[in-house]
């Protein structure tokens, strides 16, 4: 019984000397690169354009105008990041996480994101125009007002996501995408293919603004109110 205290009072002192290692804080005044840990840093107002941030974690960094065009986010997190009015037009974000992001008036136009996540953002009045979006996921996302011009929405993940205002009338979508309980009030539907569309209600397309060139799925039709009167903001 004494060896085994001894061997406890041991081990406390060797604890004492040694503590275990703390988790690493972030590197928040590192350089661009690959992999580095901005995690809750503040970049907001710079120039980052065509920065190298794969793989980076970005969970909670405050980007607020900062000029990201051209960068590369691919597999970057950047769940819950702060990117308020700013731009990551052309940047590659395949298989990214925006999870939770806050990017109000934030420009997307002709980003390459694929497969990325924007489950639960805070996307409003938010520019995805040209964008990529295949496979990508804007689950509960709030996008009131948002712009999908000539975006690629095929297997583009809406479920529960607002729409409200929306413009997806210029989108191209050469297959399926999910609407499955979205808000589409007023959302801009106009000459949008949704044939093979899942997800959609009746009601959600009496409250969308279509016109004689919008294509629903089997079972769905136009309301008479179509088509809406031009929007003047």
């Amino acid at each position: 019984m004494a060896k085994h205290g001894s061997s406890l009072g041991l081990l406390a002192l060797a604890l004492l000397a040694f503590p275990p290692v703390a988790a690493r804080a972030a590197d928040c005044g590192s350089l661009a690169s690959p992999k580095l840990d901005w995690q809750e840093c503040t970049k907001k107002n710079l120039m980052l354009q065509g920065s190298d941030l794969e793989g980076a974690n970005l969970v909670g960094t405050d980007f607020s105008l900062t000029d990201l065009a051209g960068a590369n986010v691919k597999s970057a997190n950047l769940e819950k990041a702060t990117l308020v009015r700013a731009s990551l037009e052309g940047a590659h974000a395949e298989g990214a996480s925006f999870a939770k992001i806050e990017a109000y008036r934030a420009s997307f136009a002709n980003i390459i994101a694929e497969g990325a996540s924007f489950a639960g953002a805070e996307l409003q009045r938010a520019n995805f125009a040209g964008a990529r979006l295949a496979g990508a996921s804007f689950e509960k996302a709030e996008l009131g007002r948002a712009d999908f011009d000539k975006a690629v929405l095929t297997g583009t993940k809406f479920s529960f996501a607002n729409l409200s205002r929306a413009d997806l009338s210029g989108a191209s979508l050469e297959g399926p995408a999910i609407f499955e309980r979205a808000f589409m009030f007023l959302t801009r539907i106009e000459g949008l293919d949704l044939s093979a569309a899942s997800g959609l209600e009746q009601a959600q397309i009496d409250l969308a603004c279509g016109d004689t060139s919008t294509k629903l799925p089997a079972g769905l039709s136009a309301p008479t109110t179509w088509p809406c009167p031009a929007e003047h903001e």
